[in-house]
């Protein structure tokens, strides 16, 4: 009986010096040398995880650097203070890139849209869009709810009096959690110098449609007609902004008061020009709405 006890000590004492022999022989077969320099790196950045760089998270982009595939400009979340001491850690141009903002396509606010039914279940936006849409008359707009507010992990995104989302450009990181959280998919991701913007979706045709929603785009068309060669067309009764090849003028180069001629006309507003505030500015033809409180229900 001891002989037995003794061997299966033996047995187990021998598997376990086997298995210790071959972990520290794996380890050190395996072992990969920790770079100091991607170490350092990831510590200057800010730890988002947002995406915005194009990267999964902040450690793979540090990857990125470390590798000479990407450039700091790219970070925008950094400051530059922040891309200027990776830049010269890593012995490499900082870079350029242009600060891309989020921008809502929707200005139908409670003050200007009508509803045809009071949505009453769970207050968010993907939970009213599966009721009929949400209740608001017009399908394509704003439910004014606040999922992009609540998934902005930036603080960049505020609701106003009118229960329409305002971007703060200033701490938009062009993350694109706002894109992903609008069941309407009213928000898209430009660039800040991309002045010209049509803040509607609306499908529709006919000034009819204003019975739904005073600002919304009738399909004119008067924009397309008095913007530079190409650079607006007409699609799907919404106007389309072209700023790249084939589009006969590039937005980035053609001048800045010609592009802006496309506004003045809108009748009511649904193209607008952002100046180098981040406010939205109407043309000159756009009709004037007083209303601040909310509209009435449709039939109501």
């Amino acid at each position: 009986m001891l002989g037995s006890v003794i061997t299966a000590l033996g047995i187990v004492g021998l598997l376990t010096f086997m298995l210790a022999t071959l972990l520290i022989f794996a380890s050190r077969k395996l072992y990969v040398a920790e770079n100091i320099r991607l170490t350092q790196v990831e510590e200057m950045l800010p730890h988002n995880n947002c995406g915005a760089c194009g990267f999964p998270s902040c450690h793979m982009f540090a990857e990125a650097l470390v590798e000479n595939q990407a450039l700091p400009a790219k970070c925008s979340v950094s400051s530059d203070q922040d891309k200027n001491a990776i830049a010269i850690f890593l012995d490499v141009d900082k870079g350029q890139q242009v600060k891309h903002v989020a921008r809502l396509a929707c200005a139908g606010g409670k003050n200007v849209a009508t509803v045809q039914a009071e949505y009453l279940g769970l207050q968010t936006c993907s939970a009213a869009a599966q009721v009929a849409g949400g209740g608001k008359t017009c399908f394509w707009g704003c439910l004014g709810l606040a999922d992009c507010a609540k998934a902005c992990t930036f603080n960049a995104i505020k609701m106003d009096d009118n229960g329409l989302p305002v971007v703060d450009e200033s701490k938009c990181t062009a993350c694109g959690d706002c894109v992903l959280a609008c069941p309407k998919d009213l928000f898209s991701v430009k660039p800040v110098d991309q002045q010209l913007w049509v803040a509607c979706k609306n499908l529709g045709q006919g000034d009819e449609i204003l019975d739904h929603c005073k600002v919304a785009c009738t399909a004119c068309g008067r924009c397309a007609q008095d913007a530079p060669l190409n650079m607006i067309t007409m699609e799907n009764n919404l106007p389309n902004i072209h700023c790249g090849q084939g589009a006969g003028v590039s937005i980035a180069n053609s001048k800045s008061m010609e592009k802006r001629k496309s506004i003045d006309r809108c009748p009511t507003g649904a193209i607008v020009w952002f100046d180098a505030s981040g406010k939205a500015q109407r043309g000159a033809s756009t009709r004037h709405i007083a209303r601040h409180a909310p509209l009435s229900a449709e039939g109501s």
